[in-house]
């Protein structure tokens, strides 16, 4: 069959509604870290992700570990079956061990799945083992679904030239969000510079699907996290190689209790297409790093996908080692993660370790908001610290009224409006009011055979996104372009919020330091303050009121940073417990020296707590250096940062 070009574009949804449990406090007191209460009455669970101390007997066997969780499971009284007129109403529920993560946590199934009241219970039991670190339910995340162009859009016909206008045919047309319109995120100007050649970005999704303005060379070598075949779509349990997209749509009620039939979304292709379609080939549309190579990774299918993946392949992405998949031969630069669920993101968790295990390869995190219009602090993995948290925005440069929001976003990348004037409702912008990116025909399995050129308009934090995704790409590729090393996910981060062109509108919510400007970010890499980007130490990104332990050295200082946004008071900055003897140097705008002879503010008593307290700080990134005092070493302190909003 021959292949053909068309615009595909969906009916308008609504934003997803993530229907994972929303986490609350647990009631036990003695209790107050080890796990947190699911609140979803309407839920069901049976995988559980067991994190037991280092030292433990139970941390290296998996059958001690096992004993532990059998035998909590005997004390709650749930491995009884309950009996109504002699008929098992009930069953009784044993566990079964299925996989080490590569995190090092286990992971339990339980041999039915339980209810609310049950899993806390569960929960409870297995907390209240000394040996135990955290307990916590395998969550269920999903992609950030985003709204969908009309079918009734219309093409637009004279639209303005571009100061670099690649000969993609609807580049010009439907491409604004690339331009340097108020909303825009100045990557023409960019592709001057880089197109992220050299680079490879993990996009962490639905997996892929082939396309002709795609390159999926990688789609082999990426690889399915999925282990449950009802999720996968395989016809059994297990992972798989290749990282392309099998589809995810759905039937009524299969996810959830009254959850609608979809078609598949085929989400991580859309996101690839964002950042590294093919460009100025005379086909379609245009990607941001286009030179890059887009490494895809299957983690969410049908209904989603389970925490104990994602963060298995969050790991396998940046290089390390997973138990029983073969070693990644194309470790990524960069992962790309649009996908989230409704639970603050705290240190005892698989995912937040993932993700540091990530950082601490070199491998910059981007993770979408989300498109709940509520505070970022309260999803996964955005609200887990160190990653490039995204927000978006419209061509008005307004925050998009879906868009996640708070003291945890880095930045504001385009990613539709929907409305014109980038309103809450109205008339459907046309089509600047969305993204525009590759995707696949099918309703259900791919189209693969004889795959059409098709696109679709999208609008949300997902697309917003892989904008930052893919100018990442080029600062790494214009690094190494120019002999410089690559710049570290600190300076990345810096540079990323320094860059950014302010808000033409005061905002009514905060979404970072501003929007993209993937030509400023990847300027200051090659001509900016220093190798690799930056130009001070590599910082460790604090977020604002999140303990961040166990930090220690031997010899030197450790550079921290906090993004404090206009209108913060009363910015609280702190070291404590651990032991030696150290100083804290503050400095707004850059770092302090590591003698803290420039430091704005300073604080040098005996032992590790130190604290300074600024009133009314600056709207800047503040830079804190943690010293040993008189040639000493420190270890296992914990460093803080806090104001009020």
């Amino acid at each position: 069959m021959k292949s053909f070009q068309y615009l595909r574009i969906g009916a308008v949804a609504a934003a997803l509604t993530l229907v994972i449990p929303v986490l609350q406090a647990a009631d036990t007191t003695s209790l107050p870290t080890k796990y947190l209460a699911v609140k979803k009455a309407d839920q069901s669970y049976e995988g559980f992700i067991v994190t037991y101390k280092n030292g433990s007997t139970e941390r290296n066997s998996s059958t001690a570990a096992m004993q532990k969780v059998n035998a909590a499971i005997g004390r709650t009284g749930l491995n009884k079956a309950t009996m109504s007129s002699n008929v098992v109403s009930t069953p009784a529920v044993s566990a079964s061990y299925k996989r080490k993560l590569a995190v090092g946590s286990d992971l339990i199934h339980t041999s039915r799945k339980l209810s609310q009241s049950e899993a806390n219970t569960l929960m409870a039991e297995i907390a209240a083992d000394p040996a135990v670190a955290y307990v916590q339910p395998d969550y269920r995340m999903y992609a950030v679904r985003d709204i969908k162009a009309p079918a009734s859009m219309a093409k637009p016909t004279d639209a303005p030239a571009d100061p670099f206008a690649p000969n993609d045919p609807d580049y010009a047309n439907y491409q604004w969000n690339f331009s340097n319109a108020i909303g825009g995120a100045n990557v023409n100007n960019a592709w001057n510079i880089a197109d992220g050649t050299g680079v490879t970005v993990a996009v962490i999704d639905t997996g892929i699907t082939k396309h002709p303005d795609l390159d999926t060379s990688l789609g082999d070598a990426g690889y399915d996290f999925i282990e449950s075949a009802a999720i996968s779509g395989r016809p059994t349990d297990g992972t798989a190689p290749g990282g392309w997209d099998l589809g995810d749509w759905t039937t009524t009620g299969q996810c959830y209790r009254a959850s609608p039939a979809e078609g598949s979304s085929w989400h991580g292709t859309n996101v690839a297409g964002v950042i590294g379609e093919l460009t100025n080939n005379s086909v379609g549309m245009a990607g941001i790093a286009y030179n890059a190579k887009v490494l895809p990774i299957r983690v969410l299918g049908h209904c989603g996908g389970t925490d104990s993946d994602i963060s298995d392949a969050i790991v396998w992405a940046s290089g390390g080692h997973v138990d029983g998949v073969p070693d990644n031969t194309h470790p990524a630069q960069v992962i790309s993660m649009s996908l989230g669920g409704a639970q603050p993101c705290s240190p005892e968790v698989a995912e937040y370790q993932a993700i540091q295990d990530a950082i601490s390869r070199g491998v910059a995190v981007v993770v979408a908001a989300g498109n709940d219009n509520e505070d970022v602090s309260n999803a996964t993995p955005a609200s887990c610290p160190g990653v490039i948290a995204v927000a978006s925005n419209g061509i008005t440069g307004k925050r998009a009224f879906y868009s996640n929001y708070g003291t945890g976003i880095t930045i504001s990348a385009p990613g539709g409006g929907i409305y014109q004037n980038d309103a809450s409702s109205g008339q459907q912008a046309n089509p600047e009011g969305f993204v525009w990116a590759a995707i696949n025909p099918g309703t259900e399995g791919p189209l693969d055979a004889d795959p059409v050129t098709s696109y679709e308009g999208m609008a949300g934090t997902s697309q917003a996104t892989p904008h930052v995704t893919g100018t990442v790409a080029m600062m790494i590729s214009a690094a190494r372009e120019a002999g410089l090393s690559d710049p570290t996910p600190a300076q990345i981060h810096d540079i990323l919020a320094k860059s950014a062109r302010p808000f033409p509108v005061v905002e009514d919510q905060q979404i970072g330091t501003g929007i993209l400007d993937a030509y400023a970010a990847v300027n200051m890499v090659v001509n900016g303050d220093g190798n690799g980007g930056g130009g001070d130490d590599p910082s460790i990104l604090l977020t604002k009121g999140t303990l961040l332990p166990g930090q220690s050295a031997t010899s030197g200082s450790i550079l921290y940073s906090i993004d404090v946004p206009a209108g913060a008071k009363t910015l609280n900055l702190r070291t404590l417990g651990g032991t030696g003897n150290v100083a804290l140097y503050v400095k707004a705008g850059s770092a302090p020296a590591a003698d803290g002879s420039n430091a704005d503010f300073k604080s040098v008593k005996p032992g590790t707590s130190e604290a300074v307290v600024i009133q009314t700080p600056q709207a800047t990134t503040y830079y804190l250096r943690v010293a040993p005092q008189q040639g000493s070493s420190f270890s296992n302190i914990s460093v803080l940062a806090d104001y009020n909003p």
